[in-house]
């Protein structure tokens, strides 16, 4: 598929799902309208009285929970939709709570090696290595290690496999498998598609702190369909 097909059909599909979208659309306030009156509460308590006021305060603490807990079903629900991408399917992946989290986690994992692995390499060349070495080095070394994120998240989905995931070279591979300047070229766009609803969400948010709760949480899942549907698509030509 070209870019340009990638991007319409991504830009499309949440629509497709109307049921799903719907479903994660309202987690997504809830979540957001949490995580924005849990910040509140947070700041407005260590300004009036300290730290331990709310930190120690199980309100605080289960609105943490259950804001992270919305969170990891909105962004394990997102794996499942790459995995229809890879397979190009138009439907939307069935709701299983319990395997969304199960993905989320799985997410977690992967997302930490990704970047630990070349920050320890970033260390440990800082050691020996010019500064201005290491600025290039660390650049070429972070963009490389996230496209190649972003293969490992296709090949877990595909694979349901922590051990493919985790396979760094292969999934180095799978980069010049997919086609660099594609990949670059349809992560830049979705990049700047979400920056642009962001923005705006951010221009109208400002009028009510809720009505910008209830708009991050809607674009919010939007943006997470577009995005999970257009990486899909990217791997199925890999």
């Amino acid at each position: 598929m070209s870019v340009g097909d990638i991007i319409s059909d991504a830009l499309g599909y949440p629509f497709r799902n109307v049921k799903a979208l719907v479903i994660y659309m309202i987690l997504g306030i809830i979540a957001a309208i949490i995580g924005g009156t849990t910040v509140l509460t947070f700041a407005t308590s260590m300004a009036t009285k300290g730290f331990s006021s709310f930190a120690l305060g199980g309100v605080g603490v289960v609105g943490i929970i259950v804001f992270i807990l919305l969170l990891f079903l909105i962004e394990g629900y997102g794996l499942d939709i790459v995995k229809f991408g890879i397979e190009r399917r138009a439907d939307g992946p069935g709701i299983d709570f319990g395997r969304q989290v199960s993905n989320a986690i799985k997410l977690l994992i992967v997302s930490i090696v990704y970047y630990v692995v070349p920050a320890v390499i970033i260390f440990i060349l800082g050691l020996f290595l010019r500064d201005w070495i290491m600025t290039i080095i660390s650049l070429i070394l972070v963009i490389l290690f996230a496209l190649a994120n972003f293969m490992a998240k296709c090949r877990l989905a595909k694979s349901d496999s922590l051990g493919e995931a985790l396979a760094i070279g292969e999934a180095i591979g799978d980069i010049s498998r997919v086609g660099l300047g594609k990949l670059l070229a349809t992560v830049i766009l979705v990049v700047i598609i979400a920056v642009i609803i962001v923005v705006l969400i951010g221009i109208i948010g400002s009028i009510s702190d809720i009505v910008g709760d209830i708009l991050f949480g809607i674009f919010l899942v939007y943006l997470v369909f577009f995005y999970n549907r257009a990486i899909g698509l990217l791997y199925s030509d890999a």
